[in-house]
């Protein structure tokens, strides 16, 4: 392909993007600009199937800068993928398939949801680590996993916290393309962003290339190079030109964030040769060179079946439910939910060959190490270090990938992993976030390591279920309800022994249930190791209990079975600041403050969840 040719299709990635963002009034146009020579010869080399998204081995393309939206989407278009003319024109449009950052799920060719910077770094590194475990099992699937980023990504500290880890686990198949524009929305990097990345990364155990980004021999040859693994990740530092070719605004901040307006548009596409008085121009030469990336990929997929153990791939990513032998408890046994959680975790793990995970370094404590079951790469125990932030977008990114992954910490800890979980129910991926050390019972560690805003501000996250059992018993219905929910789905568990006295059998898909049936005058509900308590307040005054596992499942129910629950006077009993439960419930006993540290059963009654506290606390209704 000459020059010529090549500067064309790279004009045409420019304009069409500066007229995305001319026409919606909104949107950054300055990325794509500055790399749009780059993906001239990225088309040559990446290996993608817009025919069928959904092809397993597929190269993985992660857009970590989400609002570079006009690349992505121009790209989308121009290689082949389902997305027309009319959906670029309506970029950003409500209802389009071009919303202002990539939607996973709403978009083909959208691998990951990102738009927070940094999160799609780590989502690619979680995609390197599920191909490097699948093909150890499937050496078939060889793809890569490429991913552009640029300065804000670098800078946030979840590129610190994944980038390590892809280092530490030597993710030959990952390459960042690092766009190093030097330029940030406030303009120059230099005063904030000026350490040596290549150090950086070398010492993170990556092998560290560099190109000129408006080169285009240097591009391929360097894309290639960084194709052929040398059994480390790779980063290719590409220096680049923010905005490059628009007349007047190269390399200005000003083209990060807004429409280079309708006068530069029109002058540089006069000086790059482009029809002046057509917007959205496609020339048809430089269509039919991009549209080869999809040609090649029906070819590549077809080849790869003729080897491809097809069936037993198939099979392996398939989650039959109804081959888990749950664990059984007995009654009155006094255990952590804690440690019930570990053996339903063992026996699902045993039913279903895709279902893996790992913890923020807390294994041992939060039980959530799989039996019989080695260490990443060649078994299903994932180790995440003391990475909270990392742990959550890799769970993301396995579970974009195909598998039933759970990442675990405790959960005064998911403040750190809090992105990730909105981005999981954003996206509606189906995973687990198993959260340990529930409340203030967690006693002598302290106010630092005592949640008590956790279990309401979780609970505010759309399509995010959380699920506080119980019991042993009712652990395991939670997770009979969990496997069934298409969404993201949080545990919290306790550290501290519970007794076993809700039912064996009973169907959690409400989220709430009648334990015990007394006085309709006052209800008491709670969650947790709140319904022991509340079990024994109402043992005393002949009230009705009311359990709720998942207090979002029961938002979603009819009234009139809201109303069947909740009669009389209703009280709430919950080690949380519980502002969800004035919803329904007359009184809440919660938390007004922090905790305090001292042994977990005398911080639990100081607080007031004590029987006869509680009591006096009726009477006064």
């Amino acid at each position: 392909m000459n020059l010529e040719m090549k500067k064309k299709m790279a004009d045409t990635i420019r304009f069409l993007a500066a007229d995305m963002v001319q026409k919606a009034n909104s949107g950054h146009p300055g990325a794509a600009l500055g790399m749009a020579d780059i993906f001239v010869e990225f088309s040559d080399i990446v290996r993608l199937t817009p025919h069928n998204p959904e092809f397993i081995n597929r190269d993985r393309v992660v857009f970590s800068g989400g609002h570079a939206t006009p690349l992505i989407y121009s790209m989308l278009y121009l290689w082949g993928y389902d997305i027309s003319m009319d959906d670029l024109k309506n970029f950003r449009q409500l209802g389009s398939k071009t919303p202002g950052h990539p939607e996973f799920g709403h978009t083909p060719g959208i691998e990951v949801t990102t738009g927070p910077l940094g999160q799609g770094v780590a989502n690619a590194v979680g995609f390197a680590m599920a191909k490097k475990f699948i093909s150890r099992k499937f050496p078939e699937i060889n793809h890569k996993v490429w991913c552009f980023c640029g300065d804000g990504d670098l800078e946030e500290g979840i590129s610190y916290e994944a980038c390590s880890i892809a280092g530490a686990n030597k993710l030959e198949d990952l390459i960042l393309i690092y766009d190093s524009n030097n330029i940030s929305i406030e303009g120059p990097v230099e005063p904030v962003f000026n350490e040596d990345i290549k150090k950086r990364f070398e010492a993170q155990g990556f092998r560290v290339l560099e190109m000129n980004g408006h080169d285009y021999d240097d591009i391929k040859k360097t894309l290639i190079k960084a194709r052929e693994s040398d059994g480390r990740p790779t980063l290719v530092i590409a220096k680049t030109v923010i905005a490059r070719g628009a007349v007047g605004l190269e390399g200005s901040e000003k083209t990060h964030g807004a429409p280079l307006g309708e006068d530069v548009i029109k002058k540089s596409k006069e000086a790059a040769g482009f029809p002046v008085d057509k917007t959205f121009y496609v020339p048809q030469d430089a269509l039919i060179r991009f549209r080869c990336v999809k040609e090649r990929g029906e070819l590549l997929e077809a080849e790869w079946k003729k080897k491809a153990r097809v069936k037993e791939i198939e099979e392996f990513f398939k989650k039959d439910f109804s081959k888990i032998k749950w664990p059984e408890f007995k009654e009155g046994e006094v255990i952590a939910t804690r440690k019930s959680n570990g053996k339903i975790l063992n026996a699902i793990a045993k039913a279903i060959p895709s279902f893996l995970g790992g913890s923020a370094d807390l294994a041992p404590s939060n039980n959530t190490l799989l039996e019989g079951e080695d260490d990443f790469p060649y078994g299903r125990n994932l180790h995440f270090g003391v990475r909270e932030h990392a742990m959550g977008a890799i769970n993301n990114a396995f579970s974009a990938y195909g598998f039933l992954p759970f990442a675990a910490t405790f959960l005064v800890f998911s403040d750190y992993l809090r992105g990730a979980i909105r981005l999981a129910a954003l996206s509606k991926h189906k995973n687990y976030w198993i959260f340990t050390h529930d409340s203030i019972a967690v006693g002598e560690d302290g106010p630092t390591h005592q949640p008590v805003e956790h279990l309401t501000s979780l609970r505010a996250i759309p399509n995010l279920y959380l699920f506080r059992p119980a019991d042993a018993n009712e652990n395991v219905n939670s997770w009979k309800a969990a496997v069934n929910i298409d969404a993201p789905v949080a545990f919290a568990l306790t550290r501290q022994g519970v007794k076993n006295q809700t039912p064996k059998d009973i169907d959690l898909s409400k989220g709430a249930y009648i334990l015990k049936e007394g006085n309709a005058d006052i209800t008491l509900v709670a969650s947790g190791s709140e319904v022991e308590l509340a079990m024994d307040v109402a043992k005393e005054i002949d009230a009705r209990v009311v359990s709720v596992p998942c207090f979002d499942l029961l938002e979603e129910q009819e009234q009139e079975f809201k109303d069947s629950l909740f009669k009389g006077k209703v009280i709430a009993i919950e080690a949380n600041r519980g502002f969800e439960w004035y919803k329904y419930a007359d009184m809440v006993i919660g938390m007004d403050s922090f905790g305090a540290s001292g042994k977990g059963s005398e911080v639990y009654k100081y607080f007031g969840f004590d029987k006869d506290k509680i009591i006096e606390k009726i009477k006064s209704l």
